[in-house]
C-alpha cells in the first residue's frame, strides 16, 4: 500500500468533513436537533482527526539522524493514538452528553427538511470518503475477511479514516432514524437518544482505536506466518546450520526491524560466512521488503562466540 494512495483517502475524508460538518451545525442551528449538532461535532472532530493523522503521516517520513537513528515512523502511531483519544473524549463525550442533556430538556422538531437534506448530501460524501478510504484498506486484503485484515493492518493512515468513516455512516443512519420518528411521533427523546447512541457508537470505535494503536507503540512483531517463513528462508540456505524464532518489531507500517540468531556450520571461513549473511539478507529484502533493517547475530568461526551482524537500508555490506 502506498503512501501517496493513504494520503488520497485522508485527504478524501478531510474535505468531506468540514463541508459535512458546517452544513450540520447550520441545519442544528435552524432545527434545534440533538443528534444533528452531535453529528456536526463528530464531522468537526473527524476532520481535525485528518489533520493529525496527516501531520503523523509526514513525521513519520522524516529520514533518521543522530537523534533518531531508527527514524522517526512510530511519530505516526503517537498522532494515531492522540486522534484515538479525541475521538473518545470529545467526538463520544460530547455527543453523550448532548443526548442527555436533550432528553433533560427536550425540544420538538418542527420542520426536519434542513435535517433530511444535510443528513442525505452527508450520506454521499461520507460514502465517497469510505470508498477512498475501503480501496486502500482491500488493497492488502487478499482473500482475508475484513475483521481479520483489520486486525493485522499496521497502517493507521488507513484503519483509523477507514474505522471514523464507518463510524460516520453508522452515525448518519441513527441521526436519521432519530429525526424521522421523533418528528413522525412528535417524541423529542427519540432525537435525545440517537445522539447518546452515536456518543456510544464513538466512544466504541475510539476504544478499538487505542487498542490498536497502543499495541504499535509498545511494539508488535509480526505474525507467526511470517516467522515461520523467515525461518524457513533461513533453513534453506546451506551454510545455515541451526535458527532461533526470528524477533521482529514494527517501527511504522512499512519499517520492520528484524533481528536473526543463526547458527552458521562450524568449517565455513570467515569469507564464506559473510557471503551467507549477504545472501540472508538479499532473499529476506526480495521476500519482505518492509524489513528495512537486518540484525544478525551468529557464532563465531570457532565456536565460542557471537558476532553481532547488522544491516539496514543505507549500509547492506556485513562485517565479521
Amino acid at each position: 500500500m502506498s503512501a501517496g494512495g493513504s494520503k488520497i483517502a485522508i485527504y478524501g475524508a478531510i474535505g468531506a468533513n468540514v463541508a459535512i460538518a458546517i452544513s450540520k451545525f447550520v441545519a442544528a442551528f435552524f432545527t434545534g436537533s440533538s443528534a444533528m449538532l452531535s453529528e456536526g461535532i463528530h464531522s468537526l472532530v473527524d476532520s481535525g482527526n485528518g489533520i493529525l493523522i496527516l501531520f503523523g503521516v509526514k513525521q513519520s517520513e522524516k529520514p533518521a539522524d543522530a537523534r533518531h537513528p531508527f527514524g522517526r515512523s512510530k511519530e505516526l502511531y503517537f498522532w494515531s493514538l492522540i486522534v484515538a483519544i479525541l475521538v473518545f473524549s470529545v467526538g463520544g463525550g460530547m455527543s453523550f452528553y448532548e443526548g442527555i442533556e436533550h432528553l433533560k430538556h427536550p425540544s420538538p422538531i418542527t420542520d426536519p427538511t434542513w435535517n433530511y437534506v444535510v443528513l442525505g448530501l452527508s450520506l454521499v460524501f461520507e460514502g465517497i470518503s469510505f470508498f477512498l478510504a475501503f480501496r486502500e484498506f482491500n488493497k492488502d486484503r487478499g482473500d482475508s475477511s475484513f475483521w481479520a485484515t483489520l486486525g493485522r493492518s499496521k497502517d493507521p493512515s488507513v484503519f483509523a479514516i477507514l474505522m471514523e468513516d464507518l463510524a460516520a455512516l453508522i452515525g448518519l443512519v441513527i441521526a436519521l432514524l432519530g429525526v424521522y420518528f421523533g418528528h413522525l411521533l412528535d417524541n423529542p427523546y427519540f432525537d435525545g437518544g440517537a445522539s447518546i447512541c452515536i456518543g456510544i457508537l464513538l466512544v466504541s470505535v475510539a476504544i478499538f482505536l487505542i487498542y490498536k494503536t497502543k499495541g504499535l507503540l509498545v511494539g508488535e512483531g509480526v505474525e507467526d506466518a511470517i516467522l515461520d517463513e523467515l525461518e524457513a528462508l533461513a533453513r534453506q540456505d546451506h551454510a545455515v546450520e541451526n535458527i532461533r524464532r526470528p524477533l521482529t518489531m514494527y517501527m511504522g507500517p512499512h519499517d520492520v526491524v528484524l533481528a536473526l540468531d543463526v547458527d552458521f556450520h562450524d568449517h565455513l571461513s570467515a569469507n564464506e560466512v559473510e557471503q551467507a549473511i549477504s545472501r540472508l539478507q538479499d532473499a529476506v529484502r526480495v521476500k519482505f521488503p518492509e524489513f528495512k533493517r537486518i540484525f544478525i547475530e551468529a557464532k563465531s568461526i570457532t565456536g565460542e562466540n557471537r558476532v553481532p551482524l547488522a544491516s539496514d537500508s543505507s549500509a547492506v555490506s556485513p562485517q565479521i
